[in-house]
């Protein structure tokens, strides 16, 4: 059987539970959610003309990130046996359809504004977007990676 197909048999799932996620990959999941993060932020500026120079676009990056971080780890997104798993590619796409509206009424209250529904629903998509294809390649990376040091 291809890794690729591989990947997305369930009966795998002891070998991902069994190893744990290493401190590095830790960090380097925690790093690119970030990073996904900005990018989505500063690609909803961009596409409305708005300079990053002013810092305005912090108002919707911090809530953004620390509703994430409220929403991920409940999920399993930084436990090894669901980050790891291709099947598992769901759990980001739920981690920002619960995080991105309570971002937005977080950014709503720290600018003295109302709730714009619209730009909550924009945000949900464009986070689950961005995070769904990192997590989709970082699972179809590790699991590649773990199938060819032959930990099978």
């Amino acid at each position: 059987m291809s890794p690729l197909l591989d990947a997305f048999s369930p009966l795998r799932y002891d070998t991902f539970v069994s190893r744990p996620l290493s401190r590095n990959q830790l960090i380097f999941l925690i790093a690119v959610d970030l990073l996904v993060l900005l990018v989505v932020t500063w690609l909803g500026f961009a596409t409305h003309d708005r300079s990053l120079a002013d810092g305005r676009w912090l108002t919707t990056f911090i809530p953004l990130v620390f509703s994430w971080f409220l929403a991920a780890p409940g999920l399993g997104l930084y436990r090894a046996g669901t980050a790891d798993r291709v099947q598992d590619f769901w759990r980001p796409g739920l981690a920002a359809i619960l995080a991105a509206p309570l971002a937005v009424l977080l950014r709503a209250l720290w600018l003295q504004q109302t709730v714009i529904p619209i730009f909550g629903l924009v945000m949900i998509a464009t986070t689950a977007a961005g995070m769904l294809l990192w997590r989709i390649a970082w699972a179809a990376w590790t699991t590649r990676k773990m199938l060819g040091d032959g930990r099978s």
